[in-house]
């Protein structure tokens, strides 16, 4: 698969997350809340600032209002 299509199909399913995010907020914020707590315990907390940073960017650019548990 070449560059330009691979480029294609990764903005076509980050458009399609953007869309999920915004008709479930609640349900991707768990998601993203989820995905956090995973990773945090997989590095034994030694990343916990960044990965909290990186969740709260996440829900920004999904445009995910709700404040959720930190990580």
């Amino acid at each position: 698969m070449g560059l330009m299509k691979k480029l294609a199909v990764i903005g076509g399913a980050a458009e399609a997350a953007r869309r999920y995010a915004r008709k479930n907020p609640d349900k991707a914020g768990r998601y993203v809340d989820q995905a956090a707590e995973f990773v945090d315990k997989q590095t034994k907390g030694k990343y916990k600032g960044q990965i909290s940073g990186v969740a709260g960017k996440v829900k920004g650019a999904a445009g995910i209002q709700r404040p959720g548990p930190q990580v």
